[in-house]
């Protein structure tokens, strides 16, 4: 009975180890994207919650929703441009790759039929598709805004940014702000000789 005992005493041990390790690191990222959510809107960003959807073509009737949520920061900027791209990618001081593909300004290839913008994610190694290549189309969307569906460039480590943000990027055109000025992740690139 006594080894008995002793079982499940260390069982319980056991357990209350795991949820209070489980707790634990659920309120630091309770507390990170708290402080994430907070950098967006100090630096002049809009909070944006958005959900996966399939369909987005077709009327909003026959959306199929996906699993999963985004947290969004967006800039807005002269001329109702705007740039959308998520907390953890702005808020993160490590490198990211769509940081790195925003700072790179890497020429579009000019190939592939259809949205430029979706080529050119695919030529830096990201996707904005859903489903693969198709006429249903898909997104991440939140109903009364800006752009109720936006096409993100989503690459292998997760981080998202605007897939038309970054393309026109690509040719110096700065879409909401430039966002170097805002990026916990410093332009790690040389800076040109009187060029950017």
């Amino acid at each position: 009975m006594r080894i008995t005992g002793n079982i499940f005493a260390s069982i319980a041990v056991l357990i209350c180890a795991i949820l209070c390790a489980s707790l634990s690191s659920s309120a630091q990222n309770t507390k990170k994207s708290s402080a994430a959510e907070a950098y967006c809107t100090s630096t002049g960003g809009a909070l944006e919650i958005r959900v996966p959807a399939y369909g987005t073509n077709n009327p909003p009737s026959s959306w199929l929703k996906l699993a999963g949520r985004q947290e969004f920061c967006r800039y807005s900027g002269p001329e109702d441009t705007h740039i959308h791209l998520n907390l953890e990618t702005l808020f993160t001081p490590q490198p990211s790759l769509a940081a790195l593909a925003y700072y790179a300004e890497t020429p579009w290839n000019g190939q592939g039929n259809g949205s430029p913008a979706s080529y050119y994610c695919t030529q830096l190694g990201g996707t904005d598709l859903f489903g693969g290549v198709n006429a249903a189309g898909g997104g991440w969307v939140a109903l009364g805004t800006i752009d109720e569906v936006l096409d993100t460039c989503i690459f292998p480590d997760n981080s998202t940014i605007d897939s038309w943000g970054l393309f026109y990027h690509s040719d110096g055109i700065i879409r909401g702000i430039d966002l170097s000025t805002v990026l916990k992740y410093p332009n790690p690139y040389p800076k040109e000789k009187g060029g950017k």
